[in-house]
């Protein structure tokens, strides 16, 4: 399972990319951040596979309230972003499935 990140991240048991380091174009699993929306809407289609999950860290309620627009698989909490191996080891059986 490929994961680019428009977010700075580690998640143990995974590699990710981080978009601005370079990453090919067949992610599938994108993570991004309030900050990064607009980038990942403008690039999400060079990046990504056709079918891909998408994974928004939200720092506040507004955050969750401007992602609703833009489509977002899943969505973690800034202050659980411990738990994201959890959440990327569901997202991976979820596309094996």
């Amino acid at each position: 399972m490929k994961i680019t990140s428009f977010e700075d991240v580690e998640a143990t048991g995974y590699e990710i990319c981080f978009f601005h380091s370079g990453c090919d174009g067949d992610a599938d699993v994108v993570i991004l951040d309030i900050n990064s929306i607009f980038d990942y809407e403008e690039k999400k289609h060079d990046i990504c596979k056709e079918k891909f999950t998408s994974v928004a860290i939200i720092d506040e309620q507004s955050d969750y309230d401007a992602f609703k627009n833009f489509g977002i698989t899943a969505w973690i909490k800034r202050e659980n972003i411990d738990q994201l191996p959890a959440l990327l080891d569901e997202i991976k059986k979820r596309i094996s499935s």
